[in-house]
C-alpha cells in the first residue's frame, strides 16, 4: 500500500466534522473516523481506481456519510487534499492543490 499524508486543511476539516458528528449522536464521530479510514484504505490499496475530478486529482466516497476524500498523488505517496461536503461549495479545495508545499 502507498504511504499517505494529509495537507494541513483536510486534516483540520476532518476533526471538525468528527466534532461536528459528536455533538449530534454519542458515538457517530467514531462511525465518522471508520469511514474515513476505510476510504483512505481503499485509496491506498488501488489510488487509480476513483476517478479523476481535476487533473491529477481524485475522489472517492465515502459510505454511509456525505463526503469525499480528495487526493491526488505525489512523489509515490497521496496527499489527502480534502474532505469535501458532497453538497457544499465544490471546488473550494481547489487552491490546495496549486501549492508546492501543501504536505503535511
Amino acid at each position: 500500500m502507498k504511504p499517505f499524508k494529509f495537507h494541513p486543511e483536510a486534516f483540520e476539516e476532518a476533526d471538525k466534522i468528527s466534532s461536528f458528528y459528536k455533538k449530534q449522536q454519542a458515538g457517530l464521530e467514531k462511525r465518522f473516523l471508520e469511514a474515513l479510514e476505510d476510504a483512505i484504505a481503499r485509496i491506498r490499496r488501488n489510488p487509480l481506481m476513483y476517478r479523476k475530478v481535476d487533473g491529477e486529482t481524485r475522489k472517492c466516497r465515502m459510505p454511509h456519510f456525505p463526503y469525499g476524500v480528495i487526493y491526488r498523488i505525489r512523489n509515490d505517496v497521496i496527499e489527502i487534499v480534502a474532505i469535501m461536503h458532497l453538497r457544499r461549495n465544490p471546488g473550494y479545495w481547489m487552491s490546495r492543490t496549486s501549492r508546492k508545499d501543501s504536505l503535511q
